[in-house]
């Protein structure tokens, strides 16, 4: 078996780090010390960046513009994204643009994603339901009237939903299927309220009120939610992993330089453990990321479904980040609280992962009777 990346997911990374090298976290107001948003829009200039280095069009084929990638290469410039804090809905417009490619109908996959890959468009995803807490398909009902769709339901916590120019929001029909609406923002019948992330970034609250769109907009294809929420949430699992290693990497440098008794303190044995147990957990992280994305990308076949895969990913993802920064925090002691020095802005986006990712145990739940239904013996 051959684990090793293709050229091609290779140089997407290296583009990556080109783009994201002159990013800071600490380039935006700091969520511990700005009352409200720390910004009004996202880092319209690092998009800009990543549309001229054609990494918005990463899944789309090359017809409309894209590289034809998979989600693996996704990740991996997720990743490098997550180690700079960028202010970007890379994921969600990746994943937004690919579904839309991959399961739209002609007339939209003949325009909108071409448009997102190049920048032109922003888009973003409404998946955390209408309390964060349930599924996001079950958040809004849809139901068809002449030859639209009319929509109604709400969804919280939409990340990036005041700049983004359609949000794609799941809803579930008469029948218990699920389709997909592009709402432009601003259109008829819809109330977005701001909210605020523990990053101190917006979110939006989407209320739909007999929301009426066109059936061009619809996507009512089997399967396409079921797609769009694993590569979210083994997206979000890419976001953790990058997160984790800047962490522990800050953690490493830090640890070698301070000094007590006149050793450095990474040379103490319980520090020297806690941060083996972390790299750990991250090694963990990273080998159940690459199986869920490549389950995703390939449509392997498998002991289980794919989203077996992807459970035990978010399992170790959410974990995991928390572990990693706690155990930072720790280690670094006092001078890992001040506001001066970025470990506290890790602190606030890796606890906004955790929370997006939800509790491991909803996922050990959810993989316990994956297990029931699909006996390995």
């Amino acid at each position: 078996m051959d684990f090793t990346f293709t050229e091609e997911q290779q140089a997407a990374v290296e583009a990556a780090k080109a783009v994201f090298a002159g990013v800071s976290p600490d380039g935006v107001p700091s969520p511990a010390l700005t009352a409200g948003a720390v910004a009004e829009d996202l880092d319209r200039a690092l998009w800009a960046r990543l549309a001229d280095t054609d990494l918005l069009s990463l899944l789309l084929d090359e017809e409309c513009g894209g590289a034809g990638l998979d989600p693996i290469a996704l990740c991996l410039v997720l990743r490098e994204s997550a180690k700079v804090l960028a202010r970007v809905p890379l994921l969600e417009h990746s994943a937004a643009a690919a579904v839309v490619r991959r399961y739209g109908g002609e007339e939209a996959r003949a325009e909108l994603p071409a448009r997102a890959g190049r920048g032109e468009l922003v888009l973003t995803v409404a998946a955390n339901g209408r309390t964060g807490h349930d599924p996001a398909e079950r958040a809004v009902t849809a139901r068809r009237d002449g030859a639209g769709w009319v929509l109604d339901g709400a969804q919280t916590a939409v990340p990036w939903a005041h700049d983004a120019d359609f949000v794609v929001v799941p809803a579930h029909t008469d029948a218990d299927r699920t389709v997909l609406a592009l709402v432009p923002r601003g259109h008829g019948g819809t109330v977005l309220a701001e909210q605020i992330s523990t990053t101190g970034e917006r979110l939006g609250e989407l209320r739909l009120e007999s929301a009426r769109i066109a059936s061009r907009d619809v996507i009512d294809t089997e399967g396409a939610w079921e797609w769009l929420r694993e590569l979210l949430a083994t997206g979000t699992c890419a976001l953790a992993l990058g997160l984790g290693e800047a962490v522990l990497r800050m953690t490493s440098a830090y640890t070698s330089e301070r000094e007590q008794f006149g050793f450095p303190i990474a040379t103490f044995q319980a520090v020297a453990v806690q941060a083996a147990d972390r790299y750990i957990d991250l090694r963990a992280m990273e080998a159940t990321l690459w199986q869920a994305a490549w389950r995703i990308g390939t449509g392997a076949g498998g002991a289980l479904p794919a989203c077996g895969d992807v459970a035990v990913a978010k399992i170790w993802a959410s974990e995991g980040v928390r572990r990693v920064v706690q155990t930072a925090q720790h280690l670094h002691g006092g001078f890992g609280a001040d506001t001066d020095y970025s470990l506290h802005r890790y602190h606030a986006w890796a606890k906004h992962l955790e929370l997006s990712l939800g509790p491991a145990a909803a996922h050990e739940e959810a993989l316990g009777d994956l297990l029931a239904a699909h006996p390995l013996g």
